[in-house]
């Protein structure tokens, strides 16, 4: 019989995952994406995963942004059991606790930045005046209050990538999540999303950024290392692994 599983104490602690293991099976291949990966995040942290293709890091994003169920192991989202979650709460948890930022910006072409930014509100049902001024708000707070009304192929790079954290941080969450935030960025672009990050993180937001490049994750103030599914390192970003 598997031992119940039990939420340690809040605190301050906004992630945990105890013995995290995703299985996939391809054929007659099994291939283990994650394996009895265990860590905690705390709140106002910022956090870098690293490792190079297959090394588990996207599957892990997935996991957390609750994208994804874990084969094994248990995972805490704000001291709740994830595994016990119905359909509801799942997509409430992704709505609300956790903003997520892409490579690839997922705008609505057609949309404004304010009407893109206004998305996540639609849906937990927000009233209309409300909503458009806290995705006003979301703009102003990263820079482009005089951009609401230009639609993404009227922006640059960087901007697009500006109007994805507003949408990600509109909705107030505990996590902001973001999938190599700068790969699809000039070099020059990519430092300004990165300090953008930073005074986020300065604000209070508790960030994690998935990526490969060691100059990001030298933004952030911890880095955990993945290789073959496996945590190989966990410390102070600037550390050699």
């Amino acid at each position: 019989m598997n031992a119940v599983a039990i939420p340690e104490p809040q605190s301050d602690v906004v992630i945990r995952l105890q013995d995290i293991e995703r299985i996939y099976h391809m054929g007659g291949e099994t291939i283990y994406a994650l394996r009895s990966v265990s860590l905690t995040i705390e709140r106002n942290e910022y956090t870098a995963v690293m490792g190079p293709s297959g090394s588990g890091k996207s599957t892990m994003m997935n996991v957390i942004g609750c994208l994804d169920s874990p084969t094994g192991g248990n995972y805490w989202l704000n001291g709740r059991l994830v595994s016990a979650m119905n359909d509801r709460q799942l997509a409430h948890a992704r709505n609300r606790d956790i903003g997520f930022v892409f490579q690839t910006f997922n705008l609505l072409s057609r949309m404004t930045a304010l009407a893109n930014v206004e998305v996540p509100l639609i849906y937990s049902g927000m009233r209309r005046r409300e909503r458009h001024d806290r995705a006003q708000h979301a703009l102003e707070t990263v820079g482009l209050a005089d951009r609401m009304s230009h639609r993404p192929s009227e922006l640059s790079g960087g901007q697009r990538q500006r109007v994805a954290v507003a949408r990600a941080l509109v909705t107030e969450p505990s996590i902001l999540l973001a999938d190599e935030p700068t790969g699809n960025l000039d070099s020059a672009t990519g430092r300004e999303i990165m300090s953008l990050f930073d005074k986020l993180h300065d604000s209070g937001n508790t960030i994690i950024i998935v990526t490969h490049e060691k100059r990001v994750a030298d933004h952030a103030a911890r880095t955990i290392r993945l290789s073959d599914g496996a945590v190989i390192s966990d410390g102070p970003s600037g550390d050699e692994a």
